[in-house]
């Protein structure tokens, strides 16, 4: 039996998005001898976004879970923990919240949920069958951390999360893959003369990435001298995306919208872009807004979630409230026409992403919440330094 504990992280699904980025980051940057690693996906998995997983050994496995209730699912998972036998079942968000009994029957000793965000259809975390499962939950769990500290306030104030299970773990962004473009560096994309607003995530109801057209369609009007210049990038797969093309085609812009879907070159596209844009109408702390500071690019965004926490209204970026398209066309007039600010906003930007979420923090926080946990109540002691230190 191999003595390194096996964490299973269990998520909804396996593809491009930041929460599923950053979960592989930690994976890959993790200690080999401290923890070893496995995933399960409820429903599916991307086998182009698996390749992103460099780290030797992590098993990926899908319990091809049906729409609605899906009983059965318990089950399935229960059989694989016992086969599995991890120390850790690491659940996100509220789609994987409800497993935890089934891993506390298959003998798992350590049991966290992660809250990343929220769905489109509970944005601000309202609905009612849904808090009641959170809470019938809880005590399964000996940690539910948010990555914000306005979901960690939430859960506390709301859900009832004792300050012993609660924490607030930042994201975390690569600094150097993630960088500024040169002074005298092309630029990887566009290099025609355009002003690109650029936003990237998943495309799907929660992004309200139709709210970012309309706000790019006043943006065009606003400034008639610049509209043959002004472009629209929304980089990312999802649901909505043909819906997302049908829009601007029926506008007629389709030859100033860019919509490529699901992307390997991230940090090329946002150092092609000029101003980073999040419509979400709700978010955990936005892994996408700090890739783009850590680019340099000032950011707009909404004023929902744990973006406020990121965006320092007027120092990095400007906030407006979600789902207006008009404020957000004006928030991007004001960077148009103001290129010395974006770039000022963008310097802020990527200096506070070095200052307060740098991937080495990231990484020592989810290590130390294991190692804590395991200590407590495997007995298992550090065999190592924090990878912090």
């Amino acid at each position: 039996m191999n003595d390194i504990p096996l964490i299973v992280h269990l998520t909804y699904a396996l593809d491009f998005g930041g929460m599923e980025n950053l979960m592989v980051e930690r994976i890959n940057r993790m200690p080999a001898e401290r923890y070893r690693h496995a995933i399960v996906c409820l429903t599916r998995v991307n086998p182009d976004f698996v390749r992103r997983i460099n780290k030797a050994g992590v098993a990926v496995h899908t319990l091809g879970k049906q729409p609605g209730l899906s009983l059965a699912t318990h089950g399935v998972l229960w059989r694989l923990l016992r086969a599995l036998q991890p120390a850790v079942l690491h659940t996100y968000n509220f789609s994987a919240i409800e497993y935890a009994p089934a891993a506390l029957l298959a003998g798992v000793p350590v049991r966290v949920n992660g809250a990343h965000g929220r769905d489109h259809t509970d944005p601000d975390g309202s609905n009612r069958k849904h808090n009641f499962l959170r809470r019938l939950m809880l005590p399964f769990y000996d940690v539910c951390y948010a990555n914000s500290a306005a979901m960690e306030q939430w859960n506390r104030d709301v859900i009832g999360v004792p300050p012993a299970k609660s924490r607030m773990l930042a994201n975390g962004i690569d600094a150097e893959r993630f960088r500024v473009r040169g002074e005298r560096e092309a630029r990887p994309f566009f290099n025609g003369g355009e002003i690109v607003i650029g936003a990237v995530g998943r495309v799907q109801d929660v992004k309200d990435h139709a709210t970012l057209m309309d706000a790019f369609l006043l943006l065009r009007e606003l400034l008639p001298q610049q509209r043959e210049r002004l472009r629209l990038a929304v980089v990312g797969d999802g649901p909505l995306l043909q819906k997302l093309r049908d829009k601007a085609a029926a506008a007629g812009i389709a030859d100033a919208v860019w919509l490529p879907g699901a992307r390997n070159d991230v940090p090329d596209i946002l150092r092609s872009f000029d101003v980073f844009v999040m419509s979400s109408i709700a978010e955990g702390t936005p892994g996408s807004a700090l890739e783009a500071m850590a680019s340099g690019l000032p950011v707009v965004g909404t004023r929902v979630g744990g973006i406020p926490e990121v965006i320092e209204n007027g120092v990095t970026g400007q906030l407006v409230p979600p789902s207006n398209a008009p404020a957000m066309a004006a928030a991007l007039k004001h960077y148009v026409e103001a290129p010395a600010l974006a770039r000022r906003h963008g310097q802020a930007g990527r200096e506070r992403v070095l200052r307060k979420y740098s991937m080495q923090a990231m990484v020592a926080g989810y290590q130390d919440m294991y190692d804590s946990l395991c200590e407590r109540k495997l007995k298992i002691r550090k065999p190592v330094p924090s990878c912090a230190e």
